[in-house]
């Protein structure tokens, strides 16, 4: 499915509609250098903390009103495991002040001094007032707080089912009955695969046939033309139920078929842009394609580097050891060699990839990232400009399984400025394994 098209995997219980990949901070080396940065604290902000807005109203743009587009769900959910991070200390763990908490402090400080100066001017005759401008009602001004519809336990079986005919791997065909749904949460295995089985926190990829039972119209498919297969990480609320649970204990290479009520979908506010209404059950035939455990590798037969590229020894699920070349100068231009040919679908530009990785530098073979020793692998959307040049340069064009050497000239990747461990103008080698791609 291109970004395009929407998708029905779209916002579910953490939305999140970030598509750039993982934090900074987790990107392979680090985060991109740059000058310096900024923060921006809106008046708004301030202005509700001084309790000049009302307690949960959202802050708004200068000189405008809220739209409706800003309370709309989002289409896409993010499927990236963020690192915890604090909003005051942020990449920090255990979170320090930094530079938001200095911000929030000083108003907060600004405040407390004003709140006790009336504090004393009402109190200093023994004042008993307790009215409502010493103390406001919270409980009055506050509006309520909408709680989200429980997402039903899961069935295998309802009273009334759809029809689906078709084989996995290809669109299948759904006949919606003239009966209305139970309201049901159903998955019932229709063919049982032979694949790895998806366990919570895998990064699983799914193809997907959809209607509306309600209108009975089609919901786009991956199937349907320039449609990609939706990946994300299993059981962790990036996508709706209906999706996002419904994977959890199935085996690679079966089709499902999923009955989801509004709770285990889109829930109360429906989804307009594709014309899903508040009340509306949903049909999904799921293919279950791939799925990875957050630690997983590429297997196969290795084809060895040229006498001229870093040697590469596999080290399993620890990083990988690189030998430099004596002597070699340094590049000018990308160099990539296939360790081991995948024989999954060729990965296009704006797809999001899940890889494993071990980066470094070409002087000496020093390792200085690898997402193997964190146990997590990586993802972001190829050609997106999340990660260095020679990422995106380097696994455009390359197919899903394959472990790809890359070696990196200083100018596509950390160029003069260097970034932590990695000294300005360094080569790079990196060791990637790429597990899966699709729409994210």
């Amino acid at each position: 499915m291109t970004e395009k098209t929407p998708s029905p995997g779209g916002a579910g219980t953490a939305a999140n509609d970030s598509s750039a990949g993982d934090p900074a901070a987790s990107r392979p080396g680090g985060p991109i250098a740059a000058d310096r940065e900024s923060i921006v604290v809106p008046p708004a902000i301030l202005a509700q903390q001084a309790g000049w807005a009302q307690p949960g109203e959202k802050p708004r743009p200068a000189g405008g009103t809220r739209t409706d587009a800003e309370d709309a769900p989002q289409i896409f959910a993010s499927s990236v495991r963020k690192a915890e991070a604090s909003e005051a200390g942020y990449d920090e763990n255990p979170p320090g002040v930094g530079k938001l908490g200095v911000i929030l402090g000083t108003v907060l400080a600004l405040l407390l001094v004003g709140s006790g100066i009336t504090l004393y001017m009402v109190n200093k005759d023994n004042s008993k007032d307790t009215s409502a401008a010493a103390q406001p009602d919270a409980t009055k001004s506050a509006p309520p707080t909408p709680s989200a519809e429980p997402v039903p336990p899961i069935k295998d079986s309802a009273k009334v089912l759809p029809t689906v005919t078709g084989d996995f791997g290809k669109k299948a065909d759904i006949q919606v009955p003239g009966d209305k749904s139970d309201g049901s949460f159903v998955v019932k295995v229709l063919s049982e695969g032979s694949g790895p089985k998806v366990d919570k926190n895998n990064w699983t990829s799914v193809d997907y046939t959809a209607k509306d039972w309600n209108t009975g119209k089609d919901i786009p498919s991956s199937y349907d033309d320039k449609g990609k297969p939706q990946i994300f990480q299993a059981g962790t609320d990036a996508l709706i139920p209906a999706l996002d649970q419904a994977v959890i204990g199935k085996k690679a290479g079966s089709r499902l078929l999923v009955v989801a009520p509004p709770a285990a979908g889109f829930g109360s506010q429906g989804k307009p842009d594709m014309s899903i209404g508040a009340k509306d059950d949903l049909i999904f035939v799921i293919d279950v394609r791939n799925t990875n455990a957050p630690d997983a590798v590429v297997s196969g037969t290795v084809t060895p580097p040229p006498a001229d590229f870093p040697q590469v020894k596999d080290n399993g699920k620890k990083p990988a050891e690189i030998t430099p070349v004596a002597g070699a100068k340094d590049p000018t231009e990308l160099k990539t060699h296939v360790l081991i040919k995948g024989t999954g679908p060729v990965v296009e530009k704006g797809e999001k990839v899940v890889v494993q990785y071990t980066g470094a530098l070409a002087k000496d073979g020093k390792v200085f990232d690898s997402s193997l020793s964190k146990g997590q692998a990586f993802s972001f959307a190829v050609g997106g400009g999340q990660v260095i040049q020679g990422w995106d340069q380097g696994l455009a064009g390359q197919t899903v399984g394959s472990r790809v050497e890359l070696v990196i000239p200083a100018s596509l990747g950390y160029g003069d400025k260097g970034q932590g461990d990695i000294p300005p103008g360094a080569t790079l080698v990196f060791v990637v394994d790429i597990l899966d791609a699709g729409q994210g």
